[in-house]
């Protein structure tokens, strides 16, 4: 196969792209929609206290990713296969997250929070190796194509498992039905939490199904160096093209742009949902809910940012993403029961009953809606954006670099909200945290030329 012509078989290219679908439900129902929530306001002793160790959780993940992934990809690219590498992390995955069903109320903290870091950790890892794969698999002309579709296939994967939970296991606390008003399938008790605790093996069952049609179908590399040899090369690569970056400026400040406004991104995801859940007391069937509609409402932004992306430029959809996201950002820190916009918008308190009952629920939504919309673009358009500023000949070493752009600083974010938040004994301030990276982000993104490698005049 060459690597100037990368060409695999319609079968082994949607073997790759199902590793999306398979992998998309731990970051949806685990991180952000079921089992966050549930940690931060039930399992935790207050959800001040939740909120800090989940995002403390987080940072530490973030913090490990940061310094392995780069050099475990470079590693990676020496030995050849990659198949190999996301068997090993799959494990550990699948088993950090069947962890999670001992999650019950009063367990220890600390015991839960290794769990969800490690299967964090494997993740992200999993993801570089796979994403790492693509340049040979997939002609440059359909990259772009392909990719979009990937990413909304994985959309659509997280958003099915949510239904699932919300249909069928997550219960209502004052009538103990699910949406659908039946009893929660397997007998699962909502009083403990099992609703929420089954999410963990309920991902990973669905991640080692979903995985085998990559590891069947989808060609890999060929054996390249020795262990040893591909660690001294690897690093050594590494290096170099970390010193070559340097001298781009237009690309080496693209990539502090993203490095920064990712953070803000990756830390509204993973909190947003936990923030709701403990504000408004919402049970995990009205998280499942609020996540259903994001997911929805995502979808249908890759959609039109794919098109936008085509004719108006990577860098406009994610100006106009960021925007939309520190909108949306301001909206849901200034919102609270009875009131939003930091109390100058006044609502009535009174609930109307069922889910999202009271106006201040309802504006939450509205803002959810925007980030819906943004989240996905703003990740996909950064992707393009630097594939339309490299060549094709170095778009491997810098796509490395852009992981590790992404994932350089990916504590940050979480390690703020959580100290803010356990300082100021306050959720509120701790989200509006936020605010510095994506502001920051876009702030250094204004002047950064288009593509990242034009030469300004």
């Amino acid at each position: 196969m060459s690597e100037t012509e990368p060409k695999a078989s319609r079968r082994g290219i949607w073997g790759w792209m199902l590793f999306d679908w398979a992998a998309q439900p731990f970051f949806t129902v685990v991180t952000t929609f079921i089992f966050g929530p549930y940690f931060v306001s039930r399992m935790a002793a207050d959800p001040v206290a939740g909120q800090a160790a989940w995002g403390y959780g987080i940072a530490a993940a973030g913090l490990v990713i940061a310094v392995l992934s780069p050099i475990l990809g470079s590693i990676a690219d020496q030995t050849g296969p990659r198949k190999p590498w996301i068997a090993i992390f799959a494990l550990i995955k699948i088993v950090s997250l069947c962890a999670l069903w001992f999650a019950a109320p009063g367990s220890s903290l600390f015991w839960v929070v290794l769990a969800f870091s490690l299967a964090s950790i494997a993740a992200e890892f999993s993801v570089v190796f796979n994403d790492s794969m693509m340049p040979r698999l997939i002609p440059k002309a359909d990259i772009g194509r392909v990719s979009n579709v990937a990413w909304g296939l994985g959309y659509l994967g997280g958003m099915i498992v949510l239904i699932f939970v919300v249909a069928f296991m997550a219960s209502s606390p004052q009538t103990g039905k699910t949406m659908l008003g039946m009893n929660p399938v397997f007998g699962l008790d909502a009083a403990q939490g099992q609703d929420a605790r089954a999410t963990g093996p309920l991902s990973a069952l669905w991640y080692l199904v979903f995985i085998l049609p990559m590891f069947l179908f989808t060609p890999d590399g060929k054996k390249g160096l020795p262990i040893a040899t591909a660690v001294q090369k690897g690093l050594a690569e590494l290096a170099s093209t970390v010193r070559e970056v340097r001298k781009r400026s237009g690309i080496l400040r693209f990539l502090i742009a993203r490095m920064i406004y990712q953070d803000g991104v990756a830390a509204l995801l993973a909190l947003g949902g936990v923030f709701a859940a403990a504000m408004f007391g919402w049970s995990i069937m009205e998280i499942g809910v609020f996540g259903i509609i994001l997911n929805i409402v995502a979808i249908f932004g890759c959609l039109v940012a794919g098109r936008l992306d085509t004719k108006l430029g990577s860098k406009v959809v994610v100006m106009v993403s960021l925007a939309m996201l520190i909108v949306a950002t301001l909206g849901i820190i200034s919102t609270g029961p009875g009131y939003t916009f930091f109390g100058m918008l006044q609502l009535p308190g009174v609930d109307s009953g069922g889910m999202f009952g009271t106006p201040a629920e309802k504006a939450y939504i509205v803002f959810g809606l925007l980030i819906g919309l943004a989240f996905g673009p703003v990740q996909a358009s950064s992707r393009s954006y630097l594939a339309r500023s490299v060549t094709a000949a170095e778009a491997g070493r810098y796509f490395g670099i852009y992981a590790l752009a992404g994932r350089a600083t990916s504590f940050l974010a979480p390690f703020t909200v959580a100290t803010v938040t356990a300082l100021a004994d306050s959720q509120r301030l701790g989200m509006a945290t936020i605010l510095l990276f994506l502001v920051g982000g876009l702030i250094v993104l204004w002047p950064t030329p288009y593509p990242a490698d034009k030469v300004e005049d």
